[in-house]
């Protein structure tokens, strides 16, 4: 059954919400999608998104409590990667749905970075085959 006939699940919903939260910084957006490509040390991390080490450690513990990345420590360092390739798909259909609300389709200025995928996402939809 489709997500439309289920039943409210408050924990479920929770969850979700949890998620949301933790993406919903354009830090940690930045850092998910690098983490979706690539596994990164903390050092590279942090000057991908022009911040001090101790911060990105912070977005970095709240993207793991909500389940988003994982870590592997190789002697000192600290590798991340994202959970999974639902993260990268999460952060896509995030984009799609910013430009279908958004005036006109334009992308808002706070999130130029999300262009790109909607744009892959939108031509991935289109080339789809219509079920009767």
């Amino acid at each position: 059954m489709g997500a439309q006939g289920e039943s409210w699940d408050a924990e479920r919903a929770e969850r979700a919400v949890t998620v949301l939260k933790a993406v919903a910084d354009p830090s940690r957006y930045r850092l998910l999608w690098a983490l979706g490509a690539a596994e990164l040390p903390v050092s590279s991390l942090a000057e991908l998104i022009g911040a001090h080490v101790a911060a990105t450690s912070q977005h970095l513990a709240k993207l793991r409590a909500a389940g988003l990345v994982t870590s592997r420590r190789d002697g000192t360092r600290i590798f991340y990667r994202a959970a999974g390739p639902r993260v990268r798909a999460l952060l896509e259909e995030a984009s799609v749905v910013a430009l279908a609300v958004s005036p006109e389709g334009a992308v808002p200025a706070a999130a130029p970075e999300a262009a790109a995928p909607a744009r892959a996402a939108r031509r991935a939809r289109a080339a789809r085959p219509v079920a009767d």
